[in-house]
């Protein structure tokens, strides 16, 4: 039961209103940076890394999440609507 209560502790702290407006940017700019050729998700977390030095820790870490997970979801937009890789990944 113990392993429970962590668990839904951790998503009330992940569904903080920053913590979560954080997420909702990070994952809008890294669809933006994952899209652009040239960019990567490696890329945009380590140019958005500077950022996160003026919020907590926590919201740095979900918003530097959200940043990657977008990002590797905006590099596949070219693999799909034009049949081109546009990331390693794709």
């Amino acid at each position: 039961m113990d392993i429970l209560n962590l668990l839904l502790s951790g998503f009330a702290e992940a569904l903080q209103p920053t913590n979560f407006i954080m997420m909702l940017l990070g994952c809008a700019i890294g669809l933006f940076v994952g899209a652009m050729p040239g960019l990567g998700s490696v890329n945009g977390v380590a140019i958005l890394l500077s950022i996160t030095f003026l919020v907590p820790p926590n919201a740095a870490i979900i918003f530097l999440c959200a940043v990657y997970y977008g990002a590797m979801y905006g590099g596949a937009i070219s693999s799909v609507m034009l049949g081109i890789p546009g990331a390693s990944t794709a």
